[in-house]
């Protein structure tokens, strides 16, 4: 059975939807919205800012590193749907119970509760759905379904600052971790499908030989399984991860402080997660813009120019004191953002395929999440030392300018050639 009707809506748009919200809660409110939580977690229970980004820091040592590959392995075998619908549990509860902490061992246990939810109802398996849902148009959906982490991350700040200006931060915790339940669980549970196979679909809504066809002509190989192993011994694995890890790092560093550090040259508590939800706004177009340009350009290429100008970018912070400055910032770099996560799986499949993809991706996101985590960490380490982020932003903006580089060094045809021999070790 393929989509006979030809204009009914192919249901991969609705997938792209539960993509949407999952990434809206569990990555933009969770990722982005979180900062907003620090300055009172700082004056209520006495935490450094090392501290606060610590147990962020080792929830990704311990819970991604335990579960990275076992989701991957999950997905690939069982679909992303049973994955997610564990995840959401994961996500939600840790944030209610945040509502009644007390003490440091606390936060750090429900951290890593929250990490491994995170995991498993994150990019991972939406970056797989929307692969399996779709072919020729994968740029432009997977630029739509990370508007739900940009979206998420422009509401976030706005929300939970005012939560807890009208109530106090624990009713906050409370109110977010209710609300993720309440609207992931059932979009999961009856809208997510793991693949169009499962209702008699195509990728693209396309009749199941004219896919078929198309998969062939293009230059991400679907057609051709990765082998793992040959996968990850290659340059074009190390490349990514060494990238994704640098930037992304860089990134991280720049969402989880760029509050303190607005606090710091003299924000209020009120203009400073303004101007961080503007650098998210800025991020929403940028995400559009990539998956078009992902559509029609070497996507390696784009990943790569994207990530220079995060990098570029990081400096302007040094006279951020000046609101023209602040605020030109957030639109240069949330605007680059656009490519962070989305182009990841784009260049992955690009390189090795789809059958193994989830596999791979759940060690691209291992290694690239702690770096997401240890730039943050360190530049609180930084902080509590010195009172200063000035090290701190040379460091982030080496670190994006290099990352950017190794991306470019990418070479989808060097990756080609690994599929081939995969398919040909197996035909042996």
């Amino acid at each position: 059975m393929t989509n006979a009707n030809p204009d009914r809506i192919f249901y991969g748009w609705w997938i792209v939807v539960a993509a949407f919200l999952n990434l809206f809660f569990s990555v933009g409110i969770i990722y982005y919205g979180f900062p907003v939580f620090y300055p009172s977690l700082v004056q209520s229970l006495g935490f450094t800012r090392a501290q606060l980004i610590q147990g962020f820091f080792i929830g990704f040592a311990v819970a991604a590193l335990l579960l990275g590959v076992l989701a991957g392995v999950m997905i690939d075998r069982w679909g992303a749907r049973p994955v997610i619908l564990v995840g959401i549990w994961l996500v939600g509860l840790p944030l209610i119970l945040m509502g009644l902490m007390t003490r440091l061992w606390h936060y750090y246990v429900l951290c890593i509760v929250e990490v491994a939810g995170y995991v498993l109802t994150g990019p991972i398996p939406n970056q797989v759905l929307i692969s399996n849902w779709f072919r020729a148009k994968r740029g432009r959906a997977m630029g739509y379904s990370y508007l739900g982490l940009g979206v998420g991350g422009v509401a976030s700040p706005l929300l939970i600052n005012g939560l807890i200006t009208r109530y106090d931060w624990r009713r906050a915790f409370e109110v977010i971790g209710a609300l993720i339940l309440v609207v992931l669980f059932p979009v999961a549970q009856w809208v997510t499908r793991s693949t169009p196979e499962e209702m008699g679909l195509s990728p693209d809504g396309a009749p199941a030989a004219s896919s078929q066809d198309r998969g062939e002509a293009l230059p991400t190989q679907d057609a051709q399984s990765a082998d793992v192993r040959r996968a990850v011994r290659s340059l074009n694995f190390w490349l990514i991860l060494i990238g994704c890890t640098l930037t992304i790092g860089a990134i991280g560093t720049v969402i989880q402080h760029f509050i303190l550090f607005l606090r710091d040259v003299g924000y209020t508590t009120s203009t400073a997660p303004r101007i961080s939800s503007g650098l998210l706004v800025a991020s929403l177009a940028g995400r559009v813009i990539v998956g078009y340009i992902a559509d029609r350009y070497r996507r390696k290429n784009v990943m790569a120019l994207f990530y220079l100008v995060l990098g570029l970018a990081i400096p302007v912070l040094f006279v951020a004191g000046r609101p023209a400055a602040a605020w030109g910032f957030a639109a240069v770099f949330g605007f680059a953002m656009g490519a962070d996560y989305m182009l990841i799986p784009l260049v992955t499949a690009e390189c090795f395929g789809l059958e193994a993809l989830g596999k791979l991706l759940a060690l691209l996101i291992m290694g690239y999440s702690l770096g997401q985590w240890f730039g943050p960490w360190l530049a609180g380490r930084i902080y509590d030392s010195t009172h200063s982020y000035h090290s701190v932003w040379l460091i982030m903006a080496a670190a994006g300018i290099i990352g950017g580089a190794t991306i470019y060094a990418v070479s989808p045809e060097r990756g080609a050639a690994t599929l081939a021999g995969a398919k040909t070790e197996r035909k042996k």
